[in-house]
């Protein structure tokens, strides 16, 4: 039997589009699975099971729990059954439910997180100990980071590029701003930091050669963006084959005085949204995840996005 019969008839029950369109939005696990849809564990793992075998599925083990997600390496007609299937599941019944309780443990889960790093800083903070700081584990990730090219797009005044032009090989800080461009040249000339360079420009076309650089970081830039998406294109462009985009940005909110106070064009991001962008601009290995969520209001949050060229 055809592939692309497999996946008609692995998609011909209405369970199994319920499980595709859940797992188009997050991967998730079989318990999980079984608290969204309220059907039984053997049941989940029989529709799993059948949808993995048309190769629609991937899983992976983590401990004692299978997570499962939509296959990375589908061709464009699997792709196009998958639309296809999440459409067909929306015209179910309960779809509204699902996508709700889909709501609800995502958000569990960054609240287990959010206690996780809350207990360890708490336990970071409550004991001294000679020489621990966060300024030191910062130095000592810094030295785990091998001898590459990085660009940085949006430095601002360039903290970040100034603390990797310590390790890296190179590294060009852009910003659209005159004053940033100069200030953070002077300053790096004063650190005597011959090899980070600054240049003016901006997030959509970076004034930095194609297939040049091993790493681009969009931190806390993205949402300063007149086009996000056209911005993630461009630092595909620029990046050797092999090379990594790291993007840090705020989770989607609703906190409209951020596009005065801090001159934001974009309220943060979805996680789909980013994974989207960077599957179009031709990423490959990508990957998202909620890192920190503010316990004052507005609350945000703060989402990691990465992928490989």
């Amino acid at each position: 039997m055809s592939s692309t019969l497999k996946s008609l008839r692995a998609l011909s029950d209405p369970t199994r589009l319920r499980i595709i369109a859940l797992l188009e939005r997050s991967e998730l696990s079989v318990n999980e699975l079984q608290e969204i849809t309220q059907m039984g564990q053997s049941r989940i793992s029989t529709h799993l099971g059948l949808l993995q075998e048309s190769t629609l599925l991937e899983s992976r083990r983590d401990g004692k729990r299978t997570f499962y997600k939509i296959a990375a390496g589908t061709d464009d007609d699997a792709r196009d059954i998958i639309k296809l299937a999440i459409r067909g599941a929306k015209e179910l019944p309960e779809h509204s439910a699902d996508q709700l309780n889909l709501k609800r443990v995502l958000g569990r889960r960054t609240q287990q997180a959010q206690v996780y790093f809350n207990q360890v800083a708490g336990r970071f903070d409550r004991s001294y100990g000679p020489g621990r700081s966060w300024q030191a584990f910062g130095q000592l990730l810094l030295h785990v980071l091998p001898p590459i090219v990085v660009a940085d797009l949006g430095s601002g005044e360039g903290l970040l590029s100034e603390l990797l032009a310590r390790r890296a090989k190179r590294v060009i800080a852009v910003d659209n701003s005159e004053k940033m461009v100069e200030f953070g040249t002077n300053k790096a000339k004063k650190n005597k930091l011959k090899n980070l360079e600054f240049r003016l420009g901006n997030l959509e076309s970076p004034p930095i050669e194609p297939n040049s650089v091993d790493l681009v970081i969009l931190s806390q830039a993205l949402h300063h963006a007149t086009k996000p998406e056209i911005a993630i294109r461009s630092a595909h462009n620029i990046l050797r084959p092999g090379g990594q985009i790291m993007i840090l940005d705020l989770l989607q909110h609703t906190f409209e005085q951020a596009r005065e106070l801090y001159g934001d064009r974009w309220l943060g991001f979805t996680e789909g949204a980013l994974h989207g962008w960077l599957e179009q601009a031709g990423f490959k290995k990508i990957e998202t995840s909620i890192v920190a969520s503010e316990e004052q209001p507005p609350h945000f949050q703060t989402v990691l996005a990465g992928g490989e060229k």
